[in-house]
């Protein structure tokens, strides 16, 4: 991967948009900080994202394409999005709004389906492309579902219990 230029930063790293030399297109890199590369289990989280992002095939949810680490540097290369989160995007007129939740929420659904919580959703994490469809990145620590009783339904330590026979219901009014 070539790097070509500094997108943005949070709180696990910071994304580039790069090339990829070897299929001949462009990708964001999300690299970790040095001190969280060399404590290992922020690398086994950011591990843990990016394969079941990987695992996921969802048009409304960021695609993964690799994850390494090259000497000190872990990376993940992942789509290049073209567009703006929800933070700048905002306010939107009342249709377009409604798709950019429809988007959101058939890619929780799918999250939910294969028993994963996103763990971090805000209108930094959603991302409106330029096609204006919106798409759900970065996942943090995604974390298994338990059912009420208490069983794992996919999971590992830090899984969460959630009362999974309430109905949630997200309106919008105009």
């Amino acid at each position: 991967y070539e790097i070509l230029a500094k997108l943005g930063e949070g709180g696990m790293g910071e994304v580039f948009r790069a090339r990829d030399s070897k299929l001949d297109r462009e990708v964001a890199i999300k690299v970790l900080p040095p001190h969280l590369a060399a404590d290992a289990d922020a690398l086994a989280r950011f591990e843990r994202e990016a394969k079941a992002v990987a695992a996921l095939s969802h048009p409304n949810i960021l695609a993964i394409f690799d994850f390494g680490k090259d000497g000190e540097i872990a990376f993940a290369a992942m789509e290049l999005l073209e567009g703006q989160d929800m933070r700048k995007a905002a306010p939107l007129p009342f249709r377009q709004a409604c798709l950019c939740l429809r988007d959101v929420a058939t890619s929780l659904a799918l999250l939910h389906a294969r028993n994963l919580l996103h763990r971090d959703v805000s209108p930094g994490n959603v991302r409106m492309t330029t096609d204006g469809h919106c798409k759900l990145l970065d996942f943090g620590a995604p974390t298994a579902l338990r059912s009420a009783r208490g069983a794992e339904l996919g999971g590992g330590p830090g899984a969460t219990t959630l009362p999974m026979s309430t109905p949630y219901l997200i309106t919008v009014s105009p």
